[in-house]
């Protein structure tokens, strides 16, 4: 199991174009993701989920990957996150 904690810097925070990006990013692997805010979690694969979590700026979001690809998906995610949010 790995797991991501990112403090969101966007002002806008996760908005729909970022959060498809990664929501496709993260599709791309076989490992489950689970995502959220304050102990709130959803499917990580799942767009409209990821969107009711309603991320805003200061926020920390929290990813967690298990599965087979796990390390890789932890990695791609974490530098989206830094390089987009």
């Amino acid at each position: 199991m790995q797991t991501i904690v990112y403090k969101i810097t966007d002002p806008r925070g996760i908005h729909a174009r970022p959060a498809g990006q990664l929501v496709k990013l993260i599709s791309g692997y076989k490992s489950t993701c689970q995502m959220g805010k304050e102990g709130q979690l959803v499917d990580g694969k799942r767009l409209l989920a990821v969107m009711k979590l309603s991320i805003q700026q200061g926020e920390e979001l929290t990813l967690t990957f298990n599965g087979p690809d796990e390390v890789e998906a932890a990695t791609a995610a974490e530098t989206f996150l830094k390089q987009n949010l």
